[in-house]
């Protein structure tokens, strides 16, 4: 008896385990979900190359493509260290962009997250009321996906800007619940 428990145990904790990977509710920022999500941002980098070739893109700038809907759900990688944003159908890669995340000070959090809630317009409560346009939190203390201003590098207090252009695009494609994979 106490082994069908213990096996009944076993397998309810990988069921679990599992559905919290495919699609997280909240953040995980275990080193195999930050693993993961550099992974992933690694591979965003070589498909975006066969995608859309060596084109340089200088701050504030973004590339979109058309790729149907029925090529799978959306999900965002984001690569803190090229200072990126994909956007993916499925493994489709749908767009690219440049983004500022946070400085060395706020640093942007890595690991595997899901977009908790969405705002057309938004003020920070924490950063003197600062505008936050097409705003996608992804956790529980502030940390969002929104556009704003784009040097080219990382200026935010812990959140990932966008071309607003971008951000309003990436907004109207996204819904509560789409993975964003944050890695280094």
């Amino acid at each position: 008896m106490k082994q069908l428990a213990f096996a009944l145990a076993l397998a309810g904790s990988c069921v679990l385990a599992t559905a919290a990977t495919s699609t997280p509710a909240f953040a995980l920022e275990t080193p195999e979900a930050q693993d993961e999500a550099s992974d992933a941002a690694s591979h965003a980098a070589i498909d975006s190359m066969e995608v859309f070739g060596f084109k340089r893109l200088k701050p504030g700038q973004y590339l979109w493509r058309d790729v149907p809907d029925s090529a799978g759900p959306e999900r965002v990688v984001i690569s803190l260290t090229d200072q990126r944003a994909y956007l993916y159908r499925g493994n489709e890669l749908v767009a690219v962009s440049t983004i500022s995340s946070g400085k060395d000070e706020k640093p942007t959090p890595i690991g595997i997250f899901s977009v908790l809630d969405k705002k057309p317009f938004y003020r920070s409560k924490k950063y003197d009321n600062a505008p936050m346009p097409w705003m996608q939190r992804i956790d529980q203390y502030g940390v969002a996906l929104h556009g704003g201003f784009n040097p080219g590098y990382p200026a935010s207090h812990g959140c990932i800007r966008l071309p607003v252009a971008f951000a309003k695009k990436l907004y109207s494609v996204t819904g509560v619940g789409t993975p964003v994979f944050v890695g280094a």
